[in-house]
C-alpha cells in the first residue's frame, strides 16, 4: 500500500520522527525481537519514515550493532534498496542469498559484498505507512531463504507493529524527538552467568538457611533440603571438609572474611566452587556465631580461562560492535600491545598496521554472513600473522598465531587463507581481498558521482591505491580528438602535448579504444618493443583501459607504475571490468554536465539580473543553489514596481531540476503580470494558484507576497504555505510576523489567501526568504526561523548588501546543502520630508 494522504494535524499519515517515547521504543523492540524469532534470522532492523517523507530512518536494530550499519542510518525513500522498495510497494522483498541480491539489487550487493539473505516488509496500518522492517540471515550455497510460513509470520509481525504505532499516534504518544537520535538496540540475551547461592550458617547449632540457587549448586532439590549444614557437607569431598570447618571457626573467632575453595561431588566426578562468608555486624553475641555469604559456581569457565592464559597463541573476544572484551596474555605478546590499551577498543583503531579497510571488512563479513573466516595480516616489519574469527549471536571469538608456512609473494592485507595452510602446509596464492574491497567501494562511489570531475576524483582516489599505481590520466574523446580530463601524479604540463591530438593508430591510448580491448605493459623494455617510435612517460609499467559505454567510445584511462608491475589474470579481469564501469559513469556524468549547463542557463535567465532602483525603498536579493543534485531549483525572488507602490515576492517550487526551474519561471511571469495590472495582493496569489493548476505541472509551490506603499509605509501581505517574513524595526527589535497563511499553490482551485495589513515605519527592514535558509537536519524549522531572527536583530544594517551576505554566511559554509535558498531584503527609507 503506497503512502498517501494528509491529516488535520499537518503531519502526513505514517510520518514518524526518529526517536520517540518509551512506549514507541517498547513497541519497536518487541516487534523486531519477534521478527528475528519467527524467521530464524540472526539480525533485524526497523526503518521509520521521516517527517518530510523523503527518507527511511533506522529506528531499531537487533543482532547487529548500529555502528556496523554506518551509512545505512538514513535511506532515501526513492532508492533501489530492499527496505525502500518494500516501503513504496507494500510487497515483501525476499532475497534468498548473495546471488539473488546481486541480480536484483546490485547497488546493495556492491556496498555489502557478503553472503547473506534478507527479507523486507512494509510496516503500516490502514492508509498509513510508517516504514519497513528487514531481517537478515546467513546464506550458504544451499540456502533457500525463508519459507512461505516464515514470510507470512514476518508480515504479521510488521502488521502488528503498524497497528501499535497507529494506536500510539492516535493518543499523541509517538513523540517528536530530535531527528538525529540513534536507533534503539534490542538487548541480546546474556550468556549463562556464574551461579551464586546465598546462605546463613549457624556454626553452633549446625542450622543453615540456603536459597534455591545454593541447593541447586549442591544438587539438592530446594523442597528436599532439611536446613542442616550436615546435609550439604555430605556433598563435599571428605578431604577438604575438615579444612572448611576449621577455616569457618577461625573466621568467626577472629571476625575476618572466609574464602575457601570446595570440591563438590558431581556424579562420578567433582567440580570446584568458591565459598565466601563473613560474620554479620549485630549487637546480639549469638549472631556473631553465624557466617553469611555466598557460594560461587563458575562451572568450567574459570578452568577454561586459566587454560587459555597458558597458551602461546592469542585468543580474544569481540563484542558485536568490534570492541575487544577479552584478550589473553598470548595476544598481548603477539600484537605487542598492553592489555589495558586493547580492551574496549577496536583492534584496527589502536594498531596502525591493522588500519587497512580490508581488516575491518573481514570483521563485517563475519558479522553479516555469520560464517567463520581466516585471513593474513603483516605485523611490521615482516612478521605475518593468521587471524581466525568465529561469529556468534553475542559477538565473536578470535584466534591469532604466527604464520609458520611460506607466505605467497603477492599476499595482501586481509587475504583469505585456510588456518591449516597458514600454520603449516603451503597454500596457493590468496586473492587480493584488500584490492577487491576497494574495487567494490569504487563502484559504489561512482554511483554517487554526478559530474565528470567528480568521476575523475573518485577514480583517482579509489583506483590508484587499489592497484598500487602512482599516476593516472583520464582522456575524453571529443570529435575524434583527445581531451585530457584529469591527471594525478604527472608533473604539470607533461601531458599537454597530447591535448587535441587525433585518434590514430600507433599510439597506446588510441589503440585500446580502436581495438576495444585493454593493453597491459609490464616494463619499459616491453613498451619499447611494442612502440619503438613512441617516447614513454616516466612510468615503468602501464595499464591502458578503453572506456566504452553501450558500445560507444567515451575515452581512455591510463594507470602508471613507478616500478615494473606484473598484472596477474585476476587483476587484468578486474581492471577490464572497471574500464566499463568508469566509461558508463563518465558518459552519464557528461550528460549530467550538459543538462546542468542548460539548467544553469535557464535559471540564470529566469532570475532577475538587476533589481530596480526605487526612490524610497532599498532592496537586495540573493540566490544560493543547493550543493547536491543539479545545483538548481525552484526558489526565486522578484521586485515589481506597481501603480500602488512596489511588490516584493519570494517563492519556492518543490524540486531541484530543470522542471522546477521551468515552473518557477512561469510563476514569476504570472505574478509579475498580475501585479503590474494592479490586482490586489490576495487576488494576485489566487490567480497564480489557478494558473498553476491549469498548467498541471505536478509540483507544488509556496510564496510570500508583500505590496508596500512607499508614500505611507502601508503594506499588504499574503502568505501561501510559506515561512513568515521577518520585520526589523528602526530600533533593532526584530520579530517573525505571525500572520494567517493560505495553503500551498497548486493544492486547491478554490483556496483562499487572506490579506494582512501592516505598517512599516521608516528605517525598517523586511526579510523575505525560503525554507532552505532556516531548515537544518536535527532541528525544527521554528528554531531555524528564530536563529535567523536573532542574526537579523544583531547584525549591522548600514548596507543591505553586506547584511544579505551576513545572513547567508553560515549557509555558504555548509558542505551538504540539500535545498536552495532565496533571500530578499528591503528597507523602507522615504526621502526627508515625506
Amino acid at each position: 500500500m503506497p503512502p498517501s494522504g494528509s491529516e488535520a494535524s499537518g503531519q502526513p499519515p505514517g510520518a514518524v520522527r526518529p526517536g520517540g517515547t518509551p512506549e514507541r521504543d517498547d513497541a519497536l523492540i518487541r516487534a523486531i525481537a519477534r521478527a528475528v524469532e519467527v524467521t530464524g534470522a540472526h539480525a533485524g532492523s526497523v526503518f521509520l519514515v521521516s517527517p518530510d517523507r523523503r527518507s527511511l530512518v533506522l529506528s531499531a536494530v537487533s543482532g547487529t550493532p548500529p555502528s556496523l550499519l554506518g551509512g545505512w542510518r538514513r535511506i532515501p525513500v526513492s532508492s533501489a534498496i530492499p527496505v525502500a522498495v518494500a516501503y513504496r510497494s507494500g510487497r515483501t522483498v525476499h532475497l534468498s542469498g548473495a546471488e539473488e541480491t546481486m541480480r536484483r539489487f546490485p547497488q546493495l550487493a556492491m556496498a555489502l559484498p557478503y553472503a547473506f539473505g534478507s527479507a523486507s516488509v512494509q510496516v503500516g496500518a490502514g492508509d498509513s505507512v510508517f516504514g519497513s522492517m528487514a531481517v537478515v540471515w546467513a546464506a550458504g550455497p544451499d540456502t533457500q531463504g525463508l519459507s512461505k510460513a516464515q514470510r507470512r509470520r514476518l508480515r504479521a509481525t510488521a502488521d502488528r507493529l503498524g497497528a501499535a504505532l497507529a494506536e500510539l499516534r492516535s493518543r499523541g504518544a509517538l513523540g517528536e524527538s530530535d531527528a538525529s537520535a540513534g536507533p534503539v538496540a534490542v538487548p541480546t540475551r546474556p550468556a549463562p552467568a556464574v551461579r551464586v547461592g546465598l546462605f546463613d550458617w549457624d556454626l553452633d547449632s549446625g542450622a543453615l538457611v540456603a536459597d534455591d540457587e545454593l541447593c541447586a549448586i549442591f544438587g539438592i532439590a530446594p523442597a528436599a533440603f532439611d536446613g542442616r549444614a550436615a546435609t550439604l557437607a555430605a556433598r563435599i569431598d571428605d578431604a577438604v571438609l575438615p579444612g572448611l570447618r576449621s577455616a569457618a571457626r577461625t573466621a568467626v573467632e577472629e571476625g575476618h572474611v572466609l574464602a575457601h575453595a570446595l570440591r563438590i561431588r558431581d556424579g562420578d566426578g567433582h567440580r570446584t566452587v568458591e565459598l565466601w562468608g563473613r560474620v554479620p555486624e549485630a549487637p546480639d553475641p549469638r549472631a556473631r556465631a553465624h557466617l553469611v555469604g555466598a557460594v560461587l559456581d563458575a562451572g568450567a569457565g574459570m578452568a577454561a580461562v586459566e587454560a587459555i592464559e597458558r597458551l602461546e597463541d592469542g585468543f580474544f573476544a569481540l563484542a558485536p560492535d568490534g570492541r575487544v572484551t577479552y584478550a589473553n596474555h598470548g595476544l598481548e605478546r603477539l600484537l605487542r600491545i598492553r592489555h589495558d590499551d586493547l580492551l574496549g577498543r577496536r583492534p584496527w583503531e589502536v594498531l596502525p598496521w591493522l588500519a587497512d579497510p580490508a581488516y575491518e571488512d573481514r570483521y563485517r563479513a563475519t558479522m553479516i554472513s555469520q560464517q567463520p573466516v581466516s585471513f593474513l595480516a603483516r605485523r611490521p616489519p615482516d612478521q605475518w600473522l593468521v587471524f581466525s574469527l568465529h561469529p556468534g549471536s553475542r559477538g565473536m571469538t578470535g584466534w591469532a598465531a604466527r604464520v609458520t608456512g611460506p607466505v605467497p609473494a603477492d599476499a595482501a592485507p586481509g587475504a583469505a587463507v585456510a588456518e591449516e595452510a597458514a600454520v603449516g602446509t603451503p597454500s596457493p596464492p590468496a586473492p587480493r581481498l584488500g584490492t577487491l574491497y576497494r574495487v567494490l567501494q569504487l563502484g559504489s562511489a561512482l554511483t554517487e558521482a554526478a559530474t565528470a570531475h567528480e568521476v575523475c576524483d573518485v577514480v583517482a582516489e579509489q583506483l590508484l591505491p587499489a592497484f598500487g599505481g602512482q599516476r593516472m590520466a583520464l582522456y575524453l574523446l571529443s570529435e575524434h580528438r583527445w581531451q585530457l580530463l584529469s591527471q594525478r601524479g604527472y608533473p604539470t604540463g607533461l601531458l599537454d602535448r597530447f591535448e587535441g591530438s587525433p585518434l590514430r593508430a600507433g599510439v597506446p591510448v588510441s589503440d585500446v579504444l580502436l581495438a576495444g580491448a585493454p593493453l597491459f605493459i609490464e616494463s619499459r623494455q616491453e613498451f619499447a618493443r611494442a612502440y619503438p617510435g613512441v617516447r614513454p612517460s616516466a612510468s615503468c609499467a602501464w595499464a591502458f583501459l578503453p572506456l566504452i559505454s553501450s558500445s560507444r567510445p567515451v575515452g581512455a584511462c591510463v594507470l602508471g607504475f613507478d616500478e615494473a608491475h606484473r598484472f596477474p589474470d585476476g587483476e587484468r579481469d578486474l581492471l577490464t571490468a572497471l574500464g566499463g564501469v568508469i566509461g558508463h559513469a563518465l558518459r552519464r556524468a557528461r550528460l549530467y554536465d550538459d543538462e546542468f549547463a542548460v539548467a544553469h542557463g535557464l535559471q540564470d535567465a529566469l532570475l532577475p539580473h538587476r533589481l530596480p532602483t526605487l526612490p524610497d525603498v532599498r532592496v537586495a536579493g540573493r540566490y544560493l543553489p543547493a550543493t547536491r543534485g543539479m545545483d538548481i531549483g525552484g526558489d526565486w525572488y522578484d521586485v515589481i514596481p506597481t501603480r500602488d507602490g512596489v511588490a516584493l515576492i519570494v517563492g519556492d517550487v518543490e524540486g531541484h531540476n530543470v522542471a522546477a526551474a521551468a515552473v518557477m519561471g512561469q510563476l514569476r511571469s504570472a505574478v509579475r503580470a498580475f501585479a503590474a495590472a494592479g490586482q490586489q495582493p490576495g487576488e494576485v496569489i489566487s490567480r497564480t494558484n489557478r494558473l498553476l493548476l491549469d498548467l498541471n505541472p505536478g509540483p507544488l509551490a509556496s510564496c510570500c507576497y508583500l505590496r508596500l506603499d512607499a508614500g505611507s509605509g502601508a503594506a499588504r501581505l499574503v502568505l501561501a504555505g510559506h515561512c513568515p517574513p521577518l520585520l526589523r524595526r528602526p530600533g533593532g527589535g526584530t520579530e517573525a510576523l505571525d500572520l494567517p497563511c493560505g495553503p500551498l499553490l497548486g493544492v486547491a482551485e478554490t483556496a483562499a489567501y487572506p490579506e494582512c495589513a501592516l505598517h512599516v515605519a521608516p528605517g525598517s527592514i523586511v526579510a523575505l526568504y525560503t525554507d532552505g535558509l532556516v531548515e537544518q537536519r536535527g532541528s525544527d524549522i521554528t528554531s531555524g526561523i528564530d536563529r535567523l531572527r536573532t542574526t537579523l536583530a544583531h547584525a549591522r544594517a548600514d548596507s543591505l548588501e553586506e547584511l544579505a551576505d551576513r545572513l547567508l554566511r553560515d549557509a555558504r559554509r555548509a558542505p551538504h546543502r540539500t535545498d536552495d535558498i532565496a533571500l530578499l531584503l528591503s528597507r523602507y527609507a522615504p526621502a526627508p520630508g515625506r
